[in-house]
């Protein structure tokens, strides 16, 4: 798969997994109209590719996405924020555009609905929308010296790309409740240990690789299922939750992949996998 035709973003695939990179590196990734299609537009596009295995999300250049561009920053000042409004495609936020998301809530969460584990791999900065960007991802690994920000009291503003669904579960209500008033800058060392990011990487695009490269190699009707059955998890009820266990199991118990991840452990070889069904 080429690049988009904007290059906002750059993606190659090698044996089912995506290198998906944010491709802004002149102004450290910053989310402008452009980059919110492409992020749209790219998941869109990986979600129907039936042979996908997993994807790794990163950022060119010395950021992962340093959040909102400031040029639509700027248009808020002038206009009342319709601008920006206008800008991302989606007119009054309110307006839901993607499924239950509008337009900018939906470039972070298309990553988290993708069937396929979405690894982003976070170095530099990732601030405001670029967190929450990261955040739609399954696994995020993160260098130790990156700089990380609920940022959007800084501008005058809440988190409304999906944050406060993205977050809920990784980090504690309190100290999400500080994140966001006081809008200041995290290492990635204590972004990890709030949950924000989920392992510490010296390289975290080689481990988010290594990763989606290890998830590849697994069943991959089990890989989407365990990714359907956490999203009920995040958001179900106990019963939901317990029946959503049983009926995913039944699905896999005796399919084709799941006998050949069986045959294959018991022979000792690398496992043949089809494309999921």
């Amino acid at each position: 798969m080429s690049a988009s035709s904007n290059e906002r973003i750059l993606v190659t695939i090698e044996d089912g997994v995506a290198d998906v990179r944010l491709n802004r590196p002149d102004k450290m990734n910053a989310l402008d109209q452009a980059m919110f299609d492409a992020l749209i537009g790219t998941g869109e596009q990986l979600a129907r590719m039936p042979d996908l295995r997993a994807v790794v999300l990163s950022g060119e250049g010395r950021a992962f996405c340093a959040g909102l561009d400031m040029d639509r920053m700027a248009g808020m000042l002038s206009d009342g924020g319709e601008s920006h409004n206008d800008s991302i495609g989606a007119g009054r936020l309110g307006k839901r555009t993607n499924g239950i998301s509008n337009r900018p809530q939906y470039a972070c969460m298309v990553w988290r609905e993708l069937p396929v584990p979405v690894f982003a791999a976070v170095h530099g900065v990732a601030f405001g929308g670029g967190l929450q960007v990261a955040l739609g991802a399954d696994v995020r690994y993160v260098a130790p010296d990156t700089r990380l920000s609920v940022m959007e009291m800084k501008w005058g503003l809440v988190p409304d790309m999906a944050g406060m669904v993205l977050t809920r579960g990784l980090v504690r209500p309190d100290v999400l409740r500080e994140l966001i008033y006081s809008a200041r800058v995290l290492s990635g060392t204590e972004a990890c240990a709030l949950g924000l990011g989920t392992y510490l990487a010296d390289d975290p695009r080689a481990a988010a690789l290594e990763a989606a490269r290890q998830a590849a190699r697994k069943n991959p009707d089990a890989i989407r299922a365990a990714k359907r059955l956490m999203a009920v998890v995040e958001r179900g009820d106990n019963a939901a939750i317990l029946q959503a266990e049983s009926d995913e199991q039944d699905r896999l118990v005796g399919s084709p992949n799941q006998r050949e991840a069986v045959l294959a452990n018991m022979q000792k070889r690398a496992p043949r996998f089809e494309p999921a069904g």
